[in-house]
């Protein structure tokens, strides 16, 4: 990197906190309440820990109807290929949609732990309607209905159970 002797030394200018007319940036009111927020959150969360107030918006437990253990291997950015436990095929999908979208969030949960991302999966249907896949190694879950009757659907067609 060569310089020019000539060129003026640069000079570097830090941030006004104010307008040049001396006004604030950002309103004090606006930072009170933001301060504000924070508190009254952490004084909410502080009482529901003290206090041991239930969880709220959990599944409700309910009987198992059917479970399934399959592995999800991922094939680029869009595929996945879908193994029975035993690693016999049960669907290649070049554009898997919702179901690699399931295996990317579970190689990434599997990647944080140092765990091969091909290990089996249950898939497990309650007796409520619910539709979950759970990671026993890592004890990742996901509801699959959570994310739309569409998405849900994928997995039961995997299955031949729609």
């Amino acid at each position: 990197m060569t310089t020019d002797p000539n060129a003026a030394p640069r000079t570097f200018r830090r941030p006004a906190l104010r307008h040049a007319d001396n006004n604030d940036l950002v309103p004090r009111v606006l930072i009170r309440a933001a301060i504000a927020l924070v508190l009254i959150s952490l004084a909410l969360v502080t009482y529901a820990r003290v206090t041991d107030r239930p969880l709220v918006a959990t599944p409700h437990e309910a009987p198992v109807l059917w479970e399934e253990t399959i592995r999800l291997v991922g094939g680029g950015a869009q595929a996945v290929t879908v193994l029975h436990e035993d690693g016999s095929l049960l669907a290649d999908l070049p554009h898997g949609g919702f179901v690699t979208v399931i295996q990317n969030g579970l190689q990434r949960e599997r990647g944080k732990h140092g765990i091969a991302p091909d290990l089996p999966i249950r898939i497990v249907a309650y007796e409520n309607g619910r539709l979950a896949a759970h990671d026993d190694i890592t004890g990742w879950s996901v509801e699959l209905a959570a994310f739309g009757e569409d998405n849900r659907d994928a997995f039961l067609r995997l299955f031949g159970r729609k």
